[in-house]
């Protein structure tokens, strides 16, 4: 497995972060989404997007990038549902505006956060705000959009790295929202992502230049 793609901004590789390749740990800044453990499985009707997330049936790709990267700056995605990293000095709630599937049909309520875990020893930069951050999400099925099960919202991943210094590594990489916003915000980024078309889909997005955050979401 080698470098999929390059630009003066961002390299992406394809191949596992934690056998193959450990470039990721050359950053500055930890930001990713990992598997949550909680063995996603979608009821929806879906022509090309994926109904499951490789390696999610319990959290140990999230403790193994974890462990790798030791006690630096890292915001990880998570739920509920799963014990968080041991190390989390805070929460952040990614607010869905309402919109993040039908959850529990037989309770009253239905799921509208996520969860995003700070962890390491800094630094952080800019002015101190709420830890709830309120995003819409991208649509739900492929042909409104979504590239990917777990895609984010390039504004949120823009607002999240603001908030991060230096350079930046998403070894779950996914279709490269992350990277894209590091881009976006002329911040240098390692991306590495197991699955090969997803590889083809980030470096699609990559390739198109920084274009306007809005339209990237």
């Amino acid at each position: 497995m080698s470098l999929y793609y390059e630009d003066d901004f961002v390299r992406l590789y394809h191949g596992d972060c934690l056998t193959e390749h450990h470039e990721w740990l050359d950053a500055d800044v930890l930001v990713a989404d990992p598997p949550h453990g909680i063995d996603y499985q979608s009821g929806r009707e879906r022509a090309t997007l994926a109904a499951s997330i490789l390696n999610d049936k319990d959290t140990s790709v999230r403790d193994g990038l974890l462990g790798a990267w030791g006690d630096r700056s890292a915001l990880i995605f998570g739920s509920w549902k799963i014990e968080r990293p041991t190390e989390t000095k805070a929460l952040l709630i990614w607010d869905t505006k309402g919109a993040l599937g039908m959850g529990d049909l037989s309770i009253p309520w239905k799921p509208s956060h996520q969860e995003i875990y700070v962890l390491g020893s800094g630094p952080w930069q800019g002015k101190r705000g709420t830890d709830v951050l309120t995003y819409a999400p991208i649509q739900a099925t492929a042909k409104n959009g979504r590239l990917h099960p777990h895609q984010k919202p390039v504004p949120l991943m823009t607002a999240l790295l603001a908030k991060t210094v230096g350079s930046v590594a998403d070894p779950t990489a996914g279709s490269g929202s992350t990277l894209v916003a590091a881009k976006a915000l002329g911040r240098k980024a390692i991306g590495v992502e197991l699955e090969e078309h997803y590889c083809e889909k980030a470096a699609r997005r990559l390739s198109q230049g920084v274009l306007d955050l809005g339209a990237l979401a």
